[in-house]
């Protein structure tokens, strides 16, 4: 960071992405305390990372005209109406909606339309800024062929590993059953349209992440070692999920080193990828595709599956080796080899 400029933008983007992320942290412990739905956290948390970059450009930049002003105004004020719902769910937890189902949470059905509503504004003013003001702050899809190949190269990759852990554990018969599972294939095909409802989740993780903050570590301390610290700092943000939302209570600190453990394996695989496509649209899809599979390999096909698992400190070694071996060793592949002044010029034309 080499201006006044710079450093009040990367303020900007802390407080939004990690003093933010904290604060909610202590309603989360409240409504933990309280056993209440706290599921709502974890979507709205998606969003600030983006948030904080967007708020940044905004306040810094007002004289641009490249700038995509009413994509990120929009995407932002989403983000506030989330937040709000978010806070609600623990102020009012007895607000509820009968439904056909049984009876639902008000203010998560009131995020939920958000999230659709918001991702389908987003789209729309995305696609007005033009292709100019997309492409002067990374949100041009571009080399598609290669973007293409890390998707596909991910999902073999992702399932690779659940199969190695499914027959490490005796049980690749029911990692068959998944797969040859109609329901299985049913959920698959209906997540491209899920996508197109609330890219804006896992859009506004990568936007922070690999748009915004990657460049910056890995010129200050070097291609590798930068994603190796955006590694350990992506996983330190999910202390409050980590801590009252992912796991049963006692096990956050198992579940926290876990995470890193993870967000660095991916982080490198994350990394490889914008480094080698610069599109943030590839790593928004491969991790969206991440999150989304999670149900799918559990069998189960509901997203409750991600709340209150049981981890184990015997777990860790075997996590460490598997996301080592098929993610972390990109470390060694071709886009960490160039120099630190190429970090924003490895898309090469398809």
């Amino acid at each position: 960071m080499n201006s006044k400029t710079d450093k009040k933008q990367f303020i900007i983007f802390l407080i939004a992405a990690y003093g933010v992320t904290y604060l909610m942290g202590l309603l989360m412990w409240y409504g933990n305390t309280q056993q209440l739905d706290l599921s709502a956290f974890a979507n709205t948390q998606m969003m600030y990372p983006a948030t904080g970059v967007m708020l940044a450009y905004l306040l810094t930049r007002k004289d641009d005209l490249n700038l995509p002003k009413w994509f990120f105004r929009i995407f932002t004020v989403i983000t506030l109406f989330m937040l709000v719902s978010t806070v609600m769910t623990v102020i009012q937890p007895e607000s509820t909606l009968e439904m056909p189902g049984g009876t639902v949470s008000l203010w998560l059905m009131v995020m939920q339309s958000i999230m659709m509503i918001g991702s389908i504004l987003c789209w729309i003013f995305l696609l007005a800024a033009g292709k100019k003001r997309r492409a002067a702050y990374g949100l041009k899809w571009q080399n598609w062929k290669t973007s293409l190949f890390c998707i596909i190269l991910f999902l073999v990759l992702y399932f690779l590993r659940v199969g190695i852990s499914f027959a490490a554990s005796g049980q690749l018969e029911i990692f068959t059953s998944i797969l040859t599972s109609p329901d299985t294939w049913i959920y698959i095909a209906s997540m491209p349209l899920s996508f197109l409802l609330a890219f804006i989740a896992f859009f506004g993780e990568e936007y922070g992440w690999r748009y915004y903050l990657q460049p910056i570590l890995q010129k200050r301390f070097g291609l590798r070692y930068g994603v190796l610290i955006l590694g350990i700092v992506w996983g330190l943000w999910h202390l409050p999920v980590d801590l009252f939302f992912y796991v049963s209570p006692g096990q956050g600190l198992i579940m926290l080193v876990s995470q890193i453990i993870t967000c660095v394996a991916y982080g490198i695989f994350f990394g490889y990828v914008y480094m080698r496509t610069n599109n943030i649209w590839a790593v928004v899809i491969i991790h969206f595709l991440n999150n989304n599979l999670i149900p799918v390999i559990s069998g189960t096909y509901s997203a409750d599956v991600i709340q209150n698992q049981t981890v184990s400190w015997a777990q860790i070694p075997w996590s460490l080796l598997l996301n080592g071996v098929l993610f972390g060793l990109f470390l060694l592949a071709k886009p960490f080899r160039k120099k630190k002044e190429s970090i924003c010029s490895f898309n090469v034309s398809d």
